[in-house]
């Protein structure tokens, strides 16, 4: 359990800095996300994974690759079978 959220720390809080990167900090200290931004994630949220284009799908991919090595481990399996399925 605790191997698993210390990864899922690490991806939110990446995630995070980039959100936060590019977003406008405000005087008051909040954060104004960029339009084309709200509308590229609000596409991405709407878009079931397998429609979704190579390049997101890969992004996705990256997070996962983060922590199945772990997952795999933990269940004891062992495959002669590739991973990465598309």
């Amino acid at each position: 359990m605790e191997a698993l959220a210390d990864i899922e720390h690490q991806r939110w809080s990446h995630w995070q800095r980039y959100v936060h990167d590019k977003c406008e900090r405000r005087p008051d200290g909040s954060l104004l996300i960029p339009a084309g931004l709200v509308e590229r994630w609000q596409r991405q949220i709407e878009t079931p994974y397998p429609a979704l284009g190579e390049a997101e799908k890969e992004s996705d991919r990256e997070q996962v690759r983060r922590y199945l090595p772990l997952v795999l481990e933990t269940l004891e399996i062992t495959t002669d079978a590739p991973l990465d399925k598309k």
